[in-house]
């Protein structure tokens, strides 16, 4: 992605959290600059991945395969000094924007429609090697269990939410002519370097090309603090 396409994006994210009455922390906006003056004290932030993360998946189109990603708060399995169990992220789906088929070896999640239009999530198993079954899939929406064929589409109206235990496959996006969807993921920990199983091999975080400064950095970006 262009760094240009990157910053757009970014003003777009913010202008839409805005509108839904949701308010992130004061360094979603830090400028650049301010993270090479951030000493130690916010190596949370850091080292946790905490922040903005814009991706496309490395497939440079992001309106049709991509997504808008702030994680909140998050522990970390490979720092012990860390002792959250748990993750929290704002995501934005726009319409008919896929993000791809995948499913986590270690994290179990909630996701849940915020508000705006329509999440639709489609569901799958695997087995121990990753393959893709055709069996059915038992969902946790909002607390009800039920049984539902493989690669069904369940639509999730804003208040709404599924559970996605490890190993279950998902793909979601919002549904064309509802506008865009501001989605929480409540988690275990969030590891994206190593816990992502994509059943199509891709990337996941992008390559960037700089045509112009960054407006805000992103959470893989982060310079190392001074001192």
């Amino acid at each position: 992605m262009k760094r240009s396409e990157i910053n757009h994006v970014l003003r777009e994210a913010e202008a839409f959290i805005k509108t839904m009455g949701f308010n992130l922390p004061p360094f979603a906006f830090w400028p650049p600059e301010k993270w090479n003056e951030a000493g130690h004290e916010y190596d949370e932030i850091r080292d946790n991945m905490l922040g903005w993360d814009i991706t496309d998946y490395g497939h440079g189109r992001f309106d049709e395969i991509g997504l808008i990603l702030f994680t909140l708060r998050n522990g970390n399995q490979h720092n012990r000094k860390y002792k959250k169990p748990y993750a929290e992220k704002l995501l934005i789906s726009k319409e008919n924007q896929i993000c791809p088929n995948h499913f986590h070896h270690n994290k179990m999640e909630d996701i849940i429609n915020r508000g705006g239009g329509n999440l639709m999530v489609q569901v799958w198993n695997s087995d121990k090697n990753g393959a893709l079954l055709d069996t059915p899939v038992t969902v946790n929406m909002d607390g009800c269990i039920s049984t539902v064929p493989a690669a069904s589409v369940l639509r999730l109206t804003p208040g709404m939410s599924i559970t996605l235990p490890q190993g279950q496959y998902h793909s979601f996006w919002a549904e064309k002519g509802h506008g865009p969807v501001l989605i929480g993921e409540v988690s275990m920990v969030n590891d994206d370097n190593t816990d992502n199983h994509f059943y199509e091999k891709q990337g996941r975080f992008p390559v960037i090309v700089e045509d112009e400064p960054p407006l805000y950095l992103l959470c893989n970006e982060y310079p190392k603090a001074i001192g």
